[in-house]
């Protein structure tokens, strides 16, 4: 009879690991909408680069400081009931935003937005440690970032195309739409264990679960881990490399400087998605099955994102479209896609009961580092002035992309330091 509900749970839990990917979906679309759309923004909001840089990295301040919130929801309401009240809170956010009559109204929508979609990647993590062994979990990770990439792609040519066809503002509207229906679809399918079921768990680990470890103790053990803090820097410069050039200044910057229409940047910006789905399985097998290690592959895809960074700082104006769309898919698979193996690493540094609240630390910096340079960048735009026609000037942007390959700098420096945390193999 066990084996009949363990089979039961084994075949159920594809039905919430998909359901929970289009949510994923989702949380990259609005992560990195702003880019296709942010020329559009700025003329219809009447903003600067600065308060653009803002408007954008609304999402990232209450997503960065809502994950540890996301895991006490997650252990006290539990990630079912969470992911579904903040869908709801994102859906109105995204609501505001399509309808924001001035900048303050779509930074307001914007915080709605971050506040609700940044209670899915934790509670998620909780389910498919509920749900799936531990020899799953890298893989299934992987795949979930890969989906993940879907979003970004959603957000590139589609979004353009959707823009074209009905404004910005109502495609907004549109995406709220459909988180809301995520939101239910969550509700209806989505279960935070098997045993609600009255099946067994497929995890192992949770037959012999040690005793939990209260909160307090989990945050101190967490923040008091040397090895924890260059994985955090590295979380924080890598990530800003990426949102702040596929997250938003990439688009007026291949728009402003390259002279593509807006489908053909979203074109070029889609390869960030292809990166992102094409690396976040092979840089897990990699680290998995070649190296056999997690530093390897960190500092390997750190170097690769200083090489592309400064092809960016010192060749602005001057790289060819072929060039671009290189660069942003190796942006997507060394900047993005090896975050999975960042998350992995950090997971592996802790004892399992600790797991969430160890994700939900880690995962502060990769938002926070996208919230800061997003309007500093923006800034460094601004400050260099703009051309007749209102577009920055390259001499801005040369500007905004040195300070990226600092941030690539840095991050490859971290990944050095960073405790190899594969101990068994």
């Amino acid at each position: 009879m066990e084996n009949n509900g363990l089979r039961k749970a084994m075949r159920y839990r594809w039905a919430i690991f998909w359901v929970l990917s289009g949510g994923y979906v989702l949380v990259y679309f609005h992560r990195l909408c702003p880019a296709v759309v942010a020329v559009d923004m700025m003329q219809d909001l009447k903003t600067g680069g600065t308060l653009t840089g803002l408007l954008s990295a609304a999402y990232f301040y209450p997503y960065a400081l809502m994950q540890l919130p996301a895991g006490l929801l997650s252990d006290s309401w539990g990630p079912r009931k969470t992911i579904t009240i903040f869908f709801g809170v994102a859906f109105g956010g995204s609501v505001l935003l399509g309808y924001a009559p001035s900048a303050f109204w779509a930074v307001a929508g914007r915080t709605l937005v971050g506040i609700g979609v940044a209670m899915l990647f934790v509670p998620t993590m909780k389910i498919l440690a509920e749900w799936f062994r531990v020899r799953e979990f890298a893989l299934m990770t992987g795949i979930l970032m890969a989906i993940g990439g879907l979003g970004s792609l959603i957000a590139a040519a589609p979004l353009a195309g959707l823009s074209a066809w009905i404004g910005w503002r109502m495609s907004f509207v549109v995406v709220g739409a459909l988180t809301l229906a995520l939101a239910a679809l969550v509700w209806v399918i989505v279960r935070d264990r098997p045993q609600e079921l009255g099946w067994p768990s497929p995890a192992e680990h949770l037959q012999s679960m040690p005793d939990p470890i209260a909160l307090r103790n989990a945050v101190r053990r967490v923040i008091g881990c040397t090895a924890f803090w260059p994985l955090a820097a590295w979380f924080f410069f890598d990530c800003a490399v990426f949102f702040s050039f596929g997250g938003l200044w990439g688009g007026p910057y291949l728009i402003q400087i390259h002279h593509l229409s807006r489908e053909q940047a979203s074109h070029v910006l889609s390869m960030l998605a292809v990166g992102m789905i094409v690396g976040s399985p092979l840089l897990s097998y990699a680290s998995n099955r070649i190296f056999k290690a997690r530093k390897p592959v960190l500092i390997i895809s750190s170097l690769v994102t200083v090489l592309l960074t400064a092809l960016l700082a010192f060749r602005t104006g001057a790289v060819s479209t072929s060039t671009l769309y290189a660069l942003c898919f190796g942006l997507g698979m060394f900047s993005s896609a090896v975050v999975v193996i960042g998350f992995t690493s950090n997971k592996e540094l802790f004892p399992v009961q600790m797991a969430g609240t160890a994700t939900g630390l880690v995962n502060l910096f990769p938002f926070a580092g996208g919230a800061v340079f997003q309007p500093v960048l923006g800034h460094l735009l601004e400050a260099s002035g703009r051309t007749a026609d209102g577009a920055f000037t390259l001499d801005g942007y040369q500007q905004a992309f040195l300070a990226l390959f600092g941030c690539s700098l840095v991050a490859l420096a971290a990944s050095c330091m960073v405790r190899e945390s594969i101990t068994h193999r």
